[in-house]
């Protein structure tokens, strides 16, 4: 057994995993252009913050080097354009934009236009190559955290295929097997999209975790009678203040971590702080297309014309949150201070 991954730069081809396929089939996917690109984020055939990141990069790098111009303005012209249709495939992962703000930070800095291509290139294998380390380390954070731990319950995916490897949320059960830390863990389903049914119980397994499935609807029944110990969940965005954009649904378990007194964790790299958003009331929440609430294998399980809500995340307030765990260590509250104060140090690092 071992971890799976979802996104591979083999031969210079972007490869990817078909996560609409999971997991009844295992399908690996080559997008040879930038619109196959936008298309793989849209419709979740890749998803996970991180993984959206990578592969924005590298859909930004495979357009660009086929841009015929030899002036660097008309590049950096197609590149902004291309830039632009990318940002607007998901409005909620910050990685996103992150991702693709560092490709374009890069070509401005090249010379000539086969400078800019190889610099971008490079670049987003950097940023392929920076996020597997990243996960590791949130994974040995977490374990930091919750190896005393054994009944841990989580929802959607955060994992290895949510990411380049390992994952944020799921990192330390990852890592547990690999040191013969088992967890048992409690995957809620994720509804509309059963990304935790799909994808984190189908991971997992992978893996060799011990994993249990449960329907959303049955996370407060499980905490009481399963003795749920901690709930750690991933983000999408996390703003300066703490409060955290995640999967519909991660709301409602952090309100239950509160009511039972178990810890409440957040695990996030920290290219998913968004430090120009003072908190989650200004956090975009994606809404979906009423077919994933509608339809079930694109078979009817609701009226004709029944009108639906589908946003895809809530934000958890960061008073609901125990700490957030990142690549360069826990912050505790108060995360208002604490997080400027990572960041600043992360500054300064950059600086030297």
């Amino acid at each position: 057994m071992k971890v799976p991954t979802s996104i591979e730069w083999k031969n210079g081809e972007l490869i990817i995993l078909n996560q609409q396929k999971l997991p009844h089939q295992i399908e690996f996917l080559q997008l040879d252009t930038i619109e196959e690109v936008f298309d793989a984020i849209v419709t979740l055939k890749v998803r996970g913050a991180p993984a959206i990141g990578i592969t924005a990069a590298y859909g930004l790098a495979i357009a660009a080097q086929k841009y015929e111009t030899k002036q660097l303005k008309e590049f950096h012209e197609h590149l902004q354009k291309d830039f632009r249709y990318l940002a607007s495939s998901r409005p909620t992962a910050v990685n996103l934009f992150w991702a693709l703000e560092r490709i374009a930070a890069v070509a401005e800095e090249a010379k000539s236009v086969n400078g800019a291509k190889t610099t971008i290139l490079e670049e987003a294998i950097k940023i392929h190559v920076e996020d597997e380390e990243t996960c590791r380390q949130i994974g040995e954070h977490a374990l930091s955290l919750l190896n005393n731990f054994t009944n841990v319950m989580t929802i959607c995916n955060a994992g290895s295929i949510a990411t380049a490897k390992y994952g944020t949320a799921l990192a330390p059960f990852h890592l547990g097997i690999e040191r013969d830390k088992q967890f048992h863990v409690y995957a809620c389903e994720t509804r509309p999209v059963f990304q935790g049914s799909r994808l984190t119980v189908w991971e997992l397994q992978q893996s060799g975790v011990d994993v249990t499935l449960i329907t959303d609807s049955m996370a407060a029944h499980t905490i009481h009678s399963k003795g749920i110990e901690a709930i750690i969940v991933g983000a999408d965005r996390i703003a300066a203040n703490g409060d955290t954009a995640n999967k519909i649904g991660t709301l409602g378990l952090a309100i239950l971590a509160k009511h039972y007194n178990i810890p409440f964790y957040v695990a996030a790299p920290a290219s998913t702080f968004d430090l120009s958003i003072s908190s989650g009331m200004k956090i975009p929440i994606e809404e979906r297309k009423a077919e994933e609430m509608t339809h079930i294998g694109g078979i009817p399980v609701a009226p004709l014309n029944t009108k639906v809500f589908n946003p895809a995340f809530d934000v958890t307030p960061a008073e609901y949150i125990t700490a957030i765990i990142t690549e360069k260590g826990i912050i505790y509250p108060n995360f208002n201070e604490n997080i400027k104060s990572l960041f600043g140090e992360l500054v300064r690092e950059g600086e030297k």
